[in-house]
């Protein structure tokens, strides 16, 4: 699976070139596979170039060049024609989270001065419902089945099926209109807004433009071990600039296949089925995973079984030999039995998951991202072995440095600067301005260490940080970690809160396993947890205690890319 030929690695000029491109080289290949009610469809590289060009051309047709398109649902092929046809023609992409809620749906659409939506069945009916809210939007496009709209609203705008749009489109270039290949792309306009997560509890618009885009997934290509060979299943949220430019766009450009996930209850099923050879994962992903394969094996009593296998591979690894598939296959086999790599990045992945996948003969390569810088900025290269705990070094085309409040610090902020990086959060100066230094570095407002062989290590995130009476720095995530370690522990949040001295206390917000607590009352759940916690205390400097132990019954509330939403618990 591991390109030989990385210097005839195409780049990227523009997202239209890109699909040109890779349908002369890919032709009638897969690029997409899924399910449609019971049928299994095949969707090609030729027919994503007649997409992207049909849609394009009606965007045109309809007066929407230029202007921001909206874009919603669940992950489709026809999400990716609308992303790079609306980037193609000098149009404005927004891509929505569909777990958002609909007031902050309307208050996004009209934050980024949308003309039109284009969604998933899912939203039929929903959409429309609130166009009397959305007085900019002039198309609503449904890209399943029909939709309509109260004509006695307000607002009343068009409604246009995604396939009538492809058919508009396909008419206006069979009379001649060339204007989709005639327009010349223009890589530093605008051409996204993203809004963030939303984790910190504000999500603003982050400005992408074409260059941005590019040169991100052009690097994901430079910087994972894939080639055309590659299968991968898509399973995480498309609206999400990490699985758009890592996974989709990037692999569009090496001309790899994806299967889309119809649903993450089915996920397992499908790499069973059909037998990725890669994935691109987020930490909880990872995790889950882990501890379906850990339950496995404990319930057939093989733990000390799998251990002297582990130790037998890992000892074969330093010889040259590797007997992991044939040690491992039973292990591996949940997921296809043909994956050998997964990229993962979003946040930290315990050492101890890394080890263990890497012994089964799955290597982890984490990375580091971050939405305004398109997002890739780091990952452990495939050329060596990974170095855990680390998202590795900077990708092609990207510089980083750490900004230390003073030489005797050991860490620092960490900036970066390439063509990755955003144009600013949409109209909002004052952010954009606080986020960039005078000579043009972003601050990522991550906090964390270049070793001396240039590998990055995040230690914490800059608004995070618990600043005690003392004056002493904990960083919760470094907590956080440790608490991951217990299999108790299924979910934590650390946070400062103010005693009744007014003095900031160390607090652990913990959810735990639930499972593994059968038959124990809330009395002896809480003493269990409490004294486990205690314990790892016992391992840590006195300053970073863990002072107060709170146990929820409910797990916390997530982003739909699976993070926690740390603004929520104070």
């Amino acid at each position: 699976m591991k390109n030989s030929k990385k210097e005839e690695l195409r780049q990227i000029p523009s997202l239209r070139e890109m699909v040109v491109n890779c349908a002369v080289a890919a032709g009638e290949k897969d690029l997409y596979v899924y399910k449609e009610g019971k049928d299994e469809v095949h969707f090609s590289y030729n027919r994503l170039k007649a997409e992207c060009e049909q849609f394009g051309t009606a965007v045109n047709v309809l007066g929407l060049s230029g202007k921001h398109i909206a874009v919603i649902g669940e992950t489709s092929a026809k999400i990716t024609v609308t992303y790079i046809a609306t980037v193609a023609t000098g149009s404005v992409i927004v891509p929505l989270d569909r777990e958002t809620a609909h007031d902050q749906i309307v208050n996004f659409l009209n934050r980024a001065e949308c003309s039109a939506i284009v969604y998933s069945p899912t939203f039929n009916g929903v959409l429309t419902a609130m166009a009397d809210k959305l007085p900019m939007v002039e198309y609503f496009i449904p890209m399943g089945g029909e939709d309509s709209v109260d004509e006695t609203l307000p607002h009343a705008p068009h409604i246009m099926p995604f396939e009538d749009v492809l058919a508009l489109g396909k008419q206006a270039m069979e009379n001649g209109d060339d204007s989709y290949y005639t327009r010349t792309p223009d890589l530093e306009k605008m051409c996204a807004i993203l809004f963030t997560s939303g984790t910190t509890g504000t999500s603003k618009g982050v400005m992408l433009c074409e260059r941005n885009l590019c040169a991100a997934s052009y690097a994901a290509c430079k910087t994972t071990p894939y080639d055309s060979s590659t299968r991968l299943v898509s399973v995480l949220p498309q609206h999400h600039t990490y699985e758009m430019t890592c996974s989709h766009l990037a692999a569009l450009n090496i001309c790899a296949s994806q299967y889309i996930n119809d649903s993450l209850k089915y996920a397992m099923r499908n790499f069973a089925n059909y037998k990725p050879n890669a994935l691109v994962l987020v930490p909880l992903f990872v995790e889950t995973i882990h501890k379906r394969i850990r339950d496995e094996i404990r319930k057939k009593g093989m733990e000390k079984k799998v251990e002297a296998g582990k130790k037998l591979a890992l000892a074969a690894l330093k010889v040259g030999v590797d007997i992991r598939p044939k040690l491992f296959s039973q292990i591996t086999g949940a997921l296809g039995g043909d994956v050998k790599s997964i990229i993962c990045g979003g946040a930290p992945v315990s050492p101890e998951i890394l080890r263990d996948f890497y012994a089964f003969g799955i290597t982890i390569y984490e990375g580091y991202g971050i939405t305004e810088c398109a997002p890739l900025v780091a990952c452990n290269p495939p050329d060596r072995k990974p170095r855990f705990g680390s998202v590795g070094l900077p990708v092609y085309g990207v510089s980083v440095k750490i900004d230390k409040a003073s030489e005797d610090d050991e860490t620092g902020e960490i900036l970066v600067k390439g063509d990755n990086v955003m144009m600013g959060y949409y109209k909002n100066e004052e952010a954009t301005k606080a986020v960039f230094t005078e000579d043009g570095w972003f601050r990522t407002g991550d906090i964390g260490y270049i070793d001396n062989d240039g590998y990055i290590f995040i230690t914490g995130r800059k608004k995070n940080v618990i600043i005690l009476s003392n004056g002493k720095n904990v960083f919760p995530e470094e907590l956080e970690e440790h608490l991951s370690h217990s299999e108790l522990i299924k979910e934590s949040v650390v946070i400062g809160r103010a005693d009744d001295k007014g003095e900031i206390a160390i607090t652990a917000l913990i959810y735990p396993d639930f499972d593994k607590l059968e038959g124990k009352s809330d009395e002896e759940t809480e003493k269990i947890i409490h004294d486990t916690v205690m314990d790892i205390n016992k391992t840590l400097p006195s300053f970073k205690h863990m002072s107060v132990v709170e146990v929820r019954r409910e797990e916390f509330e997530k982003t739909s890319s699976k993070k926690i939403k740390r603004f929520l618990y104070k």
